[in-house]
């Protein structure tokens, strides 16, 4: 396990969200070390993790493309008449799928400086394209975002496919050949590391490849003792075999078997624990999204399995957001949080109703009481 840090700061110790998608409005004024979001179905939790994701990017335009395919919030573009791209629809990002020129969402801290903002524009209202782009760029039919975060202003155009620009945006074949070459990236601020969950299990894929960042280092030993949880002390060591060509997968050896077993022959329990201790220590100064958080964890676990999220991200300085709907959830992080002593948990619970979205936030003593006589809170 690494050290502690001494700049152990939250990136977001609050959390304001104006026009994003579903929510029209929503503060949250305290977040903790790791911040559990509960609500009912539809209500705007997964989109809290969607606007940290994004904030988190510093409103990189590959990361809004990939929220909308997330949702499938996407429509075909035909490119020379037998192949297809993706178009990502620009107006779901907005409250109310309102992109016209007034338009704008803003994401972060309750304070101006640390606000990501976006805004839609036409582009007859750019006054000096950002980046470059050659001078008719803007005779092509295409929308603008303006990204406003920290001390940086970036004025973009919305494309991702090249298919869709190919019937959309060039006029020329140079045109179009230098969108496909720019970056997606442009001069914004530097991101902050942020990685997502849920609600299904980490791929195969994914678990190798965040294996292989923790392979022969202390957080190898680390990351196989939170099993102990579902599996007590069998399991005694963690590899992969097989290549790349034909899929490498996660082994475990065992105490008293000779030969090692498939990990996922442990079940999703296992597995999801196994999954989360790895994104955890894989994500060390950065966020850590899990959507769904109950999801394969057993009621009799989920106290065991929130002290080892409290604590693991609090040593490897994670900022923790996760969604649930599950009482059962709700009350093992708040048995952990009340006794986890020097890490900050927080419960939140979202409310809608009439088109508005709001916050009840529940303090260190309300989360005590919760635990102890099982009052619900969700």
């Amino acid at each position: 396990m690494s050290e502690e840090r001494r700049d152990n700061r939250l990136h977001l110790p609050d959390l304001s969200i104006t026009g994003f998608r579903g929510i029209a409005s929503l503060t949250i004024k305290r977040l903790g070390r790791v911040t559990l979001i509960a609500g009912k179905n539809s209500v705007g939790k997964t989109t809290v993790l969607d606007a940290v994701r994004v904030y988190a990017a510093r409103g990189r335009p590959s990361v809004l493309s990939d929220v909308l395919k997330n949702h499938e919030e996407v429509a075909a573009a035909t490119y020379r008449g037998d192949k297809e791209g993706i178009d990502p629809h620009l107006e779901a990002l907005f409250h109310g799928r309102d992109a016209s020129e007034e338009a704008f969402f803003s994401i972060g801290p309750d304070y101006d400086r640390d606000q990501l903002r976006v805004e839609a524009i036409p582009p007859d209202k750019a006054t000096r394209p950002s980046h470059g782009h050659p001078p008719d760029f803007f005779v092509a039919p295409t929308r603008l975002l303006k990204i406003v975060s920290q001390d940086t202003e970036q004025i973009i155009p919305w494309y991702f496919s090249p298919y869709a620009l190919s019937t959309k945006l060039a006029k020329s074949r140079r045109v179009y050949q230098y969108l496909l070459n720019t970056s997606a990236d442009y001069d914004l601020p530097s991101a902050i590391d942020c990685r997502s969950m849920g609600p299904a299990l980490l791929s195969k894929d994914e678990v190798v490849a965040s294996w292989d960042d923790i392979a022969l280092t202390d957080d190898e030993e680390w990351v196989v003792s939170s099993l102990q949880p579902v599996l007590g002390d069998q399991v005694q060591r963690i590899g992969t075999i097989g290549d790349n060509s034909n899929g490498r997968r996660v082994i475990a050896r065992v105490r008293g078997q000779a030969f090692p077993v498939p990990l996922e022959s442990f079940g999703d329990g296992a597995l999801r624990l196994f999954g989360t201790a790895l994104m955890l220590v894989n994500s060390r100064d950065g966020f850590l999204l899990i959507d769904e958080a109950e999801n394969g964890i057993h009621h009799t676990v989920q106290r065991d399995f929130w002290r080892m999220v409290l604590r693991t991200a609090n040593e490897n300085n994670v900022q923790v957001f996760a969604t649930t709907h599950s009482y059962d959830c709700v009350r093992g992080f708040a048995q952990a949080a009340a006794e986890t002593e020097g890490v900050d948990g927080a419960l939140v619970r979202i409310e809608r109703q009439d088109g508005e979205t709001w916050a009840v936030e529940y303090s260190e003593k309300d989360l005590r009481i919760a635990a102890e006589q099982r009052i619900e809170v969700r």
